[in-house]
């Protein structure tokens, strides 16, 4: 349990870390990539993908519940080689990528503090963090989490079939497409820690100006991303 949970707290963190961070680039006032656009966010956040994969290989490269729930709904045996599927080490796996989370947000802050300090829009700080839909709809933004994980787990659970060999890399160019194709209405969560982890560490840190921290909309990208795996699991078990 305790290399599962360093493993995937690692992995989630890098993830985290490389994704709040290419987003701050983005946003925040005065940095070196200020306002270069969605298409860069969106690979930063494939690359934290590929990064995280790879540090948490011990535990299968996981990083996100939804894949978790996935791989547990999909009927497997195991999480990963010599890893089976317990109670024990589900709950392992979630507090690895819940922390792992949590810490690379905070980390993106420590890295981002001066521009942090210097940005006036509080809807920026956040975004940072967490994700938040253009439009506030919660039957649809929810349904558009839904869809975007659903396309993710379901890839991640055929690869597990497959001689393709792509792994971590394969993974990455996915979640590059998902942002440009379905990103657009809510900032494509596709993964719970991914975003509750950030968001409570925007609530907690000292960030000068910060507002709030959304928690009315919280729900959307914990609870749809976990529907979506569990969709993308019961198709696989069916269609693999």
């Amino acid at each position: 349990m305790w290399k599962i949970i360093l493993s995937e707290t690692v992995g989630t963190m890098l993830l985290t870390l490389l994704g709040c961070s290419v987003v701050a680039n983005n946003l925040l006032k005065n940095t070196k990539g200020h306002a270069d656009g969605w298409l860069l966010i969106c690979f930063g956040w494939g690359l934290g993908v590929f990064a995280g994969v790879y540090a948490a290989f011990h535990s299968g490269g996981h990083i996100n519940p939804a894949v978790t729930v996935g791989i547990l709904v999909s009927g497997a045996s195991s999480y990963a080689p010599g890893i089976p599927v317990t109670f024990a080490n589900t709950i392992a796996y979630f507090v690895g990528e819940f922390v792992g989370a949590f810490l690379g947000a905070v980390l993106t802050w420590l890295a981002y503090r001066e521009h942090f300090q210097r940005t006036e829009a509080p809807a920026d700080k956040l975004a940072v963090f967490s994700t938040g839909p253009q439009y506030r709809s919660y039957p649809w933004n929810f349904l558009t989490e839904v869809v975007a994980t659903f396309v993710l787990v379901y890839v991640v659970l055929v690869y597990g079939h497959t001689p393709s060999g792509l792994g971590p890399l394969g993974v990455a160019l996915v979640v590059v497409g998902i942002g440009a194709s379905l990103g657009g209405p809510t900032g494509y969560a596709i993964n719970p820690a991914r975003d509750l982890g950030p968001r409570i560490a925007h609530a907690a840190l000292p960030i000068k100006g910060k507002g709030s921290s959304d928690w009315s909309y919280s729900w959307v990208p914990v609870a749809g991303p976990l529907v979506g795996g569990v969709l993308a699991a019961l198709l696989s078990r069916v269609a693999t």
